[in-house]
């Protein structure tokens, strides 16, 4: 693999030690994916960053990096964290939990790296361009840069996207290069989808189909921000998929190849099944959207939803921090509040301990969410659209 003498310093240790060691990792994957070189990247977002998924090893290395005065050489966003790291104790999250989950920050903070703590940065300031070069690891949210977007990613590990920001740049393989966003398979839909759970459920069918594979769309007649962010994030979920196109919707979909597809195909029966798949649990003790993070518009229709109403049971819609604050500013926040719900910034279900917290049974709207809260969380589920999760809690 070609370095230019920029690079080859670093992996002398000119640049340091952390540098030297991190860029070690990606020269690494690059040799183990046949990168031809190192691309400079716009942007990058680091996963590992819940105390539940990292856990004491995971903060000292974190801290030990701090502590070494390293910093990021490009805009980097965190992945969500196991809270919500302002208003942690009125929400009843563990004291001790809590304590280490600000370890965490404060050494991500000393990097340099903004503790937005958001699966969805695109929608919170770190908006990629078509085309350009990213390294991003969190699931849902490679999906969507991928493939609304048209920006380039692969499925980075906590680890090598920590190490592209400090470092600057990514190997140039895998979904960096044209010839590998290529489809292959033909996913035909003949079902009406109205909500984002049907997209969730979608998204369910198909990733358990074609696994790491890439599927082209067709007989989606419309589909949101918000609905094809489900649709991404349930894929990677129940399979492995960083990029989809869809038919008339998606930047890439007019230009990939789309000859000898192998064909699936999706009908409404396939959906209903989904719903029954996702679902283990009869009554949620709490109601959890925003997986992956709300956007605003979907903060508003909760709002609507429970307006001048009051809550038997808890609901949360989980969002980064900067929607939470535009969503103040527009009254949802307190309309919900007053309902007996809560907007919950930095974190989300499936990375905050729930479990610890009492609650067994949570209902969902989000595919992925469906598929890793009983292995993460312990939790029973109830898989629904927001109308009937919502209308079910008054």
């Amino acid at each position: 693999m070609y370095l230019n003498r920029e690079e080859e310093k670093i992996l002398d240790g000119e640049k340091g030690e952390v540098p030297e060691r991190l860029f070690r990792l990606l020269v690494r994957l690059g040799e183990i994916y046949g990168a031809d070189k190192m691309i400079p990247i716009g942007s990058v977002q680091v996963a590992g960053v819940s105390y539940k998924s990292i856990g004491d090893p995971g903060t000292e290395f974190l801290e030990d990096m701090a502590s070494k005065n390293t910093k990021v050489k490009v805009l980097t966003y965190l992945n969500p964290a196991g809270m919500d790291l302002e208003n942690w104790e009125n929400l009843g999250f563990p004291k001790d939990f809590a304590k280490n989950q600000l370890r965490i920050m404060n050494a991500f903070k000393k990097m340099g790296i903004v503790v937005t703590s958001t699966c969805t940065p695109y929608l919170a300031g770190n908006l990629p361009r078509f085309r350009e070069h990213i390294a991003w690891s969190e699931s849902s949210a490679v999906s969507f840069s991928n493939s609304v977007i048209g920006a380039r990613t692969n499925r980075e590990g906590g680890p090598s996207a920590l190490a592209a920001a400090i470092c600057g740049v990514t190997p140039n393989y895998g979904l960096h290069l044209w010839e590998n966003r290529q489809p292959d398979y033909k996913i035909k839909v003949e079902a009406d989808l109205e909500f984002n759970s049907d997209f969730g459920a979608l998204g369910h069918i198909v990733g358990k189909e074609v696994k790491n594979k890439i599927p082209y769309y067709t007989g989606i007649k419309n589909g949101d921000t918000d609905q094809l962010k489900s649709l991404g994030a349930a894929m990677a979920a129940s399979g492995a998929v960083a990029i989809y196109h869809v038919e008339n919707l998606t930047p890439e979909a007019d230009n990939v190849k789309k000859t000898n597809l192998e064909t699936i195909t999706v009908e409404q029966k396939d959906i209903d099944n989904a719903y029954e798949e996702l679902s283990s649990g009869k009554k949620p003790d709490i109601v959890i959207l925003g997986c992956p993070h709300a956007s605003l518009k979907e903060i508003a229709r909760l709002a609507d939803k429970v307006k001048g109403k009051k809550l038997k049971k808890p609901v949360w819609i989980c969002t980064s921090r900067m929607v939470k604050e535009a969503a103040e500013r527009m009254g949802y926040n307190d309309t919900i509040v007053k309902a007996g719900g809560n907007i919950v910034a930095d974190t989300c279900m499936v990375v905050s301990p729930i479990e610890q917290m009492g609650y067994k049974t949570t209902g969902v709207n989000s595919g992925k969410a469906a598929n890793y809260l009983p292995g993460f969380c312990k939790q029973k589920v109830c898989f629904n659209n927001i109308d009937k999760l919502v209308e079910g809690q008054l």
